[in-house]
């Protein structure tokens, strides 16, 4: 979990050295023109527009090389970790005859929960029986099988 979070961090700095520059550089010129009109007194907001354009536009020719480099090496830091950092760590799946109940525990086929038979019987109490949670089993890395997201939380809850 804590390196999706910093593959996300990083993300976010990638953004911010992206944006940054291209956000100050019309903060600026948006600061320059208006001290400008403030001089001499010409209240036109239409001026504003067309050099903040054409700075902007100046920024990302010069910078372009650095944006993309930096959002390249983004992107193949993602397809490592997706292909073969995460990949490698192991897939764990639940048996086939394992289904997930209304309350959220999991049940072999044919075992209803405690909340699916009070609900078919409103006048008894509910059943106090002790429910087994089914064992993981480990699957190759060359299995098709993928965990689906109830699974994959159920597993994380179990690492703990």
């Amino acid at each position: 979990m804590e390196l999706m979070m910093e593959h996300l961090a990083n993300g976010f700095i990638v953004m911010l050295l992206i944006t940054m520059p291209l956000v100050l550089t019309a903060a600026a010129i948006g600061l320059i023109i208006g001290i400008l009109q403030a001089v001499t007194s010409v209240q036109e907001q239409t001026i504003v527009a067309a050099p903040k354009i054409l700075f902007v536009f100046l920024m990302i020719m010069i910078l372009g090389g650095f944006f993309t480099k930096k959002l390249t090496d983004l992107l193949m830091e993602s397809g490592n970790l997706a292909f073969n950092v995460i990949t490698k760590q192991g897939d764990f799946v639940l048996p086939s005859d394992v289904t997930l109940g209304t309350d959220g525990k999991y049940y072999k086929s044919g075992e209803t929960s405690d909340i699916d038979k009070f609900m078919k019987n409103p006048g008894k109490a509910p059943y106090s029986e002790f429910q087994q949670k089914p064992h993981l089993q480990r699957t190759f890395p060359d299995s098709q099988s993928r965990p689906n997201l109830m699974e994959t939380k159920q597993i994380m809850e179990n690492r703990k």
